[in-house]
């Protein structure tokens, strides 16, 4: 029997979102109710949906590209290594601007569940 707190390789893979973005969720169980990690992919030119996510907050780790995210209207650009932290209930979107995928790891408190991603596009 294993231990509660040992989460297993499930194999999860890439997936597309209605956010107009791949995600590739590396941590997301109920074992770990206080975060979760992903790592988002934007191919160049695309901007992700306008959105928030309900009570949950998000901090950016850009790992490949640039881009530009707009918090509550606010915008910044993003190179690697940049970080951005995104208060719960932010209007977010995220902009690649360059010519090669944007990838971040997402990591969520508390952790991601799809009933609090909220689009605020109509």
């Amino acid at each position: 029997m294993q231990p509660e707190w040992f989460v297993p390789d499930t194999g999860r893979k890439e997936f597309w979102t209605e956010e107009r973005c791949f995600i590739t969720e590396l941590l997301n169980t109920p074992a770990s109710p206080d975060a979760s990690l992903a790592v988002a992919r934007v191919e160049p030119g695309v901007t992700t949906q306008l959105h928030k996510l309900s009570g949950i907050s998000e901090r950016y780790i850009v790992r490949k590209g640039e881009g530009v995210i707009e918090i509550d209207g606010v915008r910044q650009p993003l190179a690697v290594g940049d970080q951005a932290v995104i208060p719960a209930d932010a209007a977010q979107c995220i902009t690649n601007t360059g010519s090669d995928d944007l990838e971040f790891y997402c990591l969520c408190t508390p952790r991601f569940r799809p009933e609090g991603y909220v689009s605020l596009e109509d």
